[in-house]
């Protein structure tokens, strides 16, 4: 007996709603036991999942199952993060943190001051 994929990723807490984490497992975001879902698939105890989020990756073991979304630290118990995902997930962390990204500042066109701080810029 299993859950669907899809439940269990919103249950889970991965995806705020249910379409969204079908969405992502039929994206090719949800890797189950190394190979690609369809939404519908089942999830076992003790199956292996590759979630991939935005900049976010997760793996996982699935501890247990569950298809109504409740508390998050009851969500949490329902699996297992692999030692070398967290390890990942706190150095991307720690990078962020301290690079910046050059594009973060840019938000729409750019106005006529910033054309002429770019023309003069690029010569």
């Amino acid at each position: 007996m299993g859950v669907r994929v899809d439940k269990w990723l919103w249950a889970a807490r991965f995806f705020k709603t249910r379409s969204l984490a079908s969405d992502a497992v039929s994206g090719g975001k949800i890797k189950l036991n190394g190979s690609a879902p369809k939404p519908a698939r089942e999830v076992k105890v003790g199956d292996r999942l590759d979630i991939s989020h935005g900049e976010m990756r997760w793996e996982v073991i699935v501890q247990g199952l569950s298809e109504k979304r409740g508390p998050a630290p009851e969500a949490r118990l329902l699996y297992e993060e692999t030692a070398d995902s967290l390890a990942a997930r706190l150095a991307a962390q720690l990078r962020r943190q301290f690079e910046h990204e050059p594009a973060a500042e840019i938000h729409g066109r750019p106005t006529k001051r910033d054309r002429r701080q770019m023309d003069r810029f690029s010569g």
